[in-house]
């Protein structure tokens, strides 16, 4: 489980550069202000997130089922909440919004939270052992 999520945040942080770069070059004349906006909203997060599984994946040995649950958590979360945000930024730039897409969003975006809020359960039982 340690290395899958060293990789998946690997990938979601190389991915956020990615789609950064996109959004600010080959998105900008496509795209309203708005959903550029709301794309580097995607970015942003997809970042953060891609750094706590990074950190996560070197912190924890992931026995526990909380570990577990972070990690899950947050590839699920940031896979929702992001590629939503991304899958309906870009479907509305095309005249066809993917409106079933808006529903996932605060989905991902709860998964996050539930993942922050273990993360920080069960760093504070680590360091209470320091």
């Amino acid at each position: 489980m340690k290395e899958l999520v060293l990789v998946i945040g690997g990938v979601y942080g190389t991915l956020a550069v990615v789609f950064g770069a996109f959004g600010a070059h080959a998105l900008k004349k496509r795209f309203t202000e708005e959903q550029l906006k709301s794309f580097e909203t995607g970015v942003k997060y997809q970042m953060y997130h891609a750094i706590i599984l990074v950190i996560s994946g070197i912190v924890f040995p992931f026995i526990g089922i909380t570990q577990q649950l972070i990690a899950y958590f947050f590839i699920i979360g940031i896979f929702l909440f992001s590629f939503s945000i991304y899958g309906l930024c870009l479907s509305a730039s095309a005249g066809k919004k993917i409106k079933v897409l808006g529903p996932i969003t605060p989905l991902g975006g709860l998964l996050l939270i539930l993942g922050w809020i273990l993360f920080t359960v069960e760093i504070s039982r680590i360091a209470a052992y320091l």
